[in-house]
């Protein structure tokens, strides 16, 4: 029996412009902090896809499914907003990326970093 080796292939790099693609029509209408999520989902998705570029069906599975989430537009009722929130996208990627073991990949924002951060206590003058 010949096995074939899976590179990158055409799967990975589909995923990979589909991600770029939406990123840029995201950059036409979004500023600030959302273009800064967005910027960080889209970073951390390309990174996803080629870390299992050679990984197990279900674990690309799951990075597509994450990428799928990132890019795909529900449809409109009415005058709703037919834009997945990208905070939803973001609990979607950091799940996968919980996962698949990749905590260094996680998206946090600017809020939660500063949250998560631990701060240096100062001294309090009566106890010297």
């Amino acid at each position: 029996m010949i096995v074939e080796e899976r590179g990158s292939g055409p799967g990975s790099d589909v995923l990979i412009r589909k991600v770029d693609s939406h990123l840029a029509t995201l950059r036409t209408g979004l500023h600030g902090p959302e273009l800064e999520l967005a910027e960080q989902l889209a970073r951390c998705l390309r990174e996803l896809v080629v870390a299992t570029a050679q990984a197990s069906a279900a674990d690309r599975a799951l990075v597509r499914a994450a990428v799928h989430y990132f890019v795909l537009r529900r449809e409109s009722r009415g005058r709703l907003l037919s834009v997945r929130s990208l905070a939803a996208a973001q609990r979607v990627v950091n799940k996968a990326v919980r996962q698949l073991g990749r905590p260094d990949l996680l998206v946090e924002t600017r809020r939660e970093r500063a949250t998560r951060e631990p701060t240096i206590p100062t001294p309090d003058p009566a106890l010297r």
